[in-house]
Parts: structure tokens; C-alpha cells; sequence
């Protein structure tokens, strides 16, 4: 199975770049979570780990805007321009202003128009870890377009919290987009959302597309980041509408309930006839969690893994969270076996 990753996902710091991951575990998106992976993949014989492509930034055009790509670019050096601390990271703090009436061409105004909350810090090379994480999942989506069967990017950082011109939860691209309208080109795609938070990033962009297929599960946002998205009602309009699915469910849900939901979605996606599938692939479902309160077991994420490559459809699987690091790569592994 080839697994995709990045070198440049160490770009990415949270707040001092001198800093040690070990002394960041409070923010939780931090690079040990792609060591854990590493380490239990390399004791398998089945992973295939490489680099991935270049793919250039058309792409990311094709799902992200201009300015918002030049505030990822930039933000960090002109916020340093303001700062008296230039180590650390460039936090926005100022979401939900009303962009017609105030302008965006300052970086102290940039941030409040171009973010959802405070998880993005910006440190100097974020841009490119970015990118390196868009890369990985197109590696991905290009292998199971031309070998057929599965294919792993480890993305960092995530993406599917990322609209598009909107950051937030850790996300700055939208990588599972970015994948699928890749893949749109070449046949019918839809996106399965699996991580214990909602994907409100790509139900946004697809919202009113009827090309691709969206389904998420997720806790239920009337008590669970992202909150202002995510619920069962929300099912696309326009053009798209009947084209998105969400599946919030309620605290603690555990392997039962969980495969009992999945089961529904896999039904939507078994009528869709997709040609191929992407999957944003979050393990913070995982019973202990420091950011989910679900209960899904190792075993449970096996079963998640095979009633999905049970379906035989070209999968593109993408890595969004899981931040209970010591468990993390033995999760990734017991989900992509039966793929493997």
C-alpha cells in the first residue's frame, strides 16, 4: 500500500519555533503525531512509504482563493513587522467582522477575516508544510487513479476544518477537497468524512455542487466544535442540494452505534456509485481522546476500515486528527490493514 508524507509537516510550529513538540502537547496538532504513524507503519510489511509529488499550486487554486493563499504566504511576515516578540507564531484572535465595512488590507485585520478561531497559528514556513500536506493527498489520489485499490497521505496539517478562504481547527487547506476536485476530472467522486469533529470546511465548498458527494459523521456540533455546522438538516442547496449528509451523533457513542451510522452512510454511497472515494481519516474518535469524548475501540476502527474498502472503490485516505499520540499510529494501522 502506498503511504504518502512529507518531510516539510515539521515546518509547522505552533508557537516558538525553538520549542520541542514534547513541550507543545497542548496544542495537540503537533508534529509527534506523524512520528507515532511512522513508527507503527515501519513494522508492517504491507506500507509503502514515500514522498510525495510536486503538484504546483493550480490545484489549490482551484479550491482555495488568491487572498487567501497570499495571507497564508504572508501573514507571518507581515504580522512580524507589528510584533515585539518575532519567535512566536502569528495567533489570529479576532473572528466574525463584518468584511464590507471594514477592510482586510492590514494584517490586524486579516486575521479576523480569513480565520474561524485561534487553532491556526502561523509560524514562518507554515505555508509550505501546508502545501507539502496538499501534495501528500494528491500522491494519494493520483496512485488510486492510476493502481486502483488504496492509498494513505499522512497530511499535516489537517484539512477538512479549511473553507475556502477560511482557516480554523488546526486546518489551512483543504486537503480532501483538493483531492476530490483533482479526481473529479477523471470520474464521479464523494468525500466521507470520519473524524470525531464535523468537516464544516468541506461541506462548505461543496455545498452547492451536486458533482460530489459529502458525508460526515461526527459528535453532534449542538455541543461540539465546530458548532455552527455539522447538523442533520443541513443537506446542500441549490444545485447540491440532496448531495450532502450529516450523521452527528451523541455523546460517548461507542464501536455499535458508530458502525450501525456508518452502515447508513455506506448505503448513501453504494447508490451514489462513486468511481472513487476520499476519506478524511480522523482518530480522535478513539476512546481517551484528549479532544473527543467517543468510545471507539482499536478493534472498532478495524471494522470502520474494512466495511469501507469493503465497498471495492478506489480510496484516497487522508489523515486528519487524532491526538492521543501514543495510540495513534497503532490506530492508523489497525483502520488501513484491511485496505492493505
Amino acid at each position: 500500500m502506498k503511504i504518502f508524507f512529507s518531510k516539510t509537516h515539521k515546518l509547522h510550529l505552533s508557537v516558538l519555533p525553538e520549542v520541542v513538540p514534547d513541550d507543545e502537547d497542548w496544542y495537540f496538532e503537533i508534529p509527534k503525531r506523524v512520528d507515532s504513524i511512522l513508527n507503527s507503519l515501519k513494522k508492517v510489511d504491507w506500507a509503502e512509504i514515500s514522498s510525495p509529488l510536486d503538484f504546483g499550486e493550480e490545484p489549490i487554486y482551484e479550491i482555495h482563493t488568491t487572498r487567501y493563499l497570499d495571507y497564508l504566504k504572508h501573514a507571518y511576515d507581515e504580522w512580524k513587522i507589528l510584533s515585539n516578540d518575532p519567535g512566536l507564531a502569528f495567533i489570529p484572535y479576532k473572528p466574525g467582522f463584518d468584511p464590507q465595512s471594514i477592510g482586510i488590507e492590514e494584517i490586524s485585520d486579516q486575521d479576523g477575516f480569513f480565520m474561524t478561531n485561534m487553532n491556526v497559528p502561523v509560524s514562518p514556513k507554515s505555508h509550505l508544510a501546508a502545501v507539502g500536506s496538499v501534495n501528500s493527498a494528491l500522491s494519494a489520489a493520483q496512485t488510486v487513479l492510476t493502481q486502483k485499490g488504496a492509498s494513505f497521505a499522512l497530511c499535516r496539517p489537517p484539512g477538512h476544518h479549511a473553507g475556502r478562504e477560511k482557516c480554523g481547527g488546526f486546518c489551512f487547506l483543504n486537503n480532501a477537497a483538493i483531492a476530490a476536485q483533482w479526481l473529479s476530472k477523471h470520474g464521479k467522486v464523494a468525500i466521507m468524512d470520519i473524524d470525531y469533529h464535523a468537516g464544516n470546511g468541506t461541506q462548505a465548498i461543496f455545498y452547492e455542487r451536486p458533482d460530489i458527494l459529502t458525508i460526515s459523521l461526527h459528535a453532534d456540533p449542538a455541543w461540539e466544535y465546530p458548532s455552527f455546522a455539522g447538523f442533520a438538516d443541513e443537506i446542500g442547496s441549490g444545485p447540491g442540494e440532496g448531495y450532502h449528509h450529516n450523521f452527528p451523533l451523541p455523546h460517548e457513542t461507542g464501536d455499535e452505534l458508530y458502525q450501525k451510522t456508518l452502515n447508513l452512510a455506506v448505503q448513501l454511497l453504494t447508490k451514489n456509485s462513486p468511481d472513487f472515494l476520499v476519506v478524511s481519516a480522523g482518530f480522535d474518535t478513539y476512546h481517551g481522546d484528549p479532544l473527543g469524548d467517543f468510545k471507539i475501540t482499536r478493534d472498532g476502527f478495524s471494522m470502520i476500515g474494512k466495511m469501507i474498502s469493503d465497498l471495492k472503490i478506489p480510496t484516497a485516505i487522508l489523515l486528519e486528527g487524532g491526538y492521543k499520540t501514543d495510540d495513534l499510529g497503532d490506530n492508523v494501522v489497525a483502520f488501513l490493514k484491511p485496505f492493505a
